[in-house]
């Protein structure tokens, strides 16, 4: 039963993760070279993923979970850059 009450809140970080690093690429990296590489929201899912699987408090899915969605986040924002696509214009 607290696997499944950590697994809900372990999904809803990633989901609130998603979102603001969608909003930090968007806002902060429009004018960066760093939004034309492909590979970066896979890399920076991957080790946010590996950083919070260390953790003794967070376990492997839960650091998989929010891992999955600064990476997807990040990809999305990006994408939203190159193809300008942004909220604020």
């Amino acid at each position: 039963m607290f696997e499944l009450i950590g697994l809900g809140i372990a999904a809803a970080v990633g989901i609130y993760a998603h979102m603001k690093s969608r909003s930090f690429v968007r806002r902060r990296l429009r004018y960066t070279s760093w939004v034309e590489k492909r590979g970066l929201g896979i890399v920076a899912g991957a080790v946010t993923a590996i950083v919070l699987s260390w953790l003794p408090v967070v376990g492997l899915g839960a650091g998989l979970l929010v891992g999955a969605g600064v990476g997807s986040g990040i990809s999305m924002g990006a994408s939203d850059v190159r193809n300008r696509r942004l909220l604020d214009e």
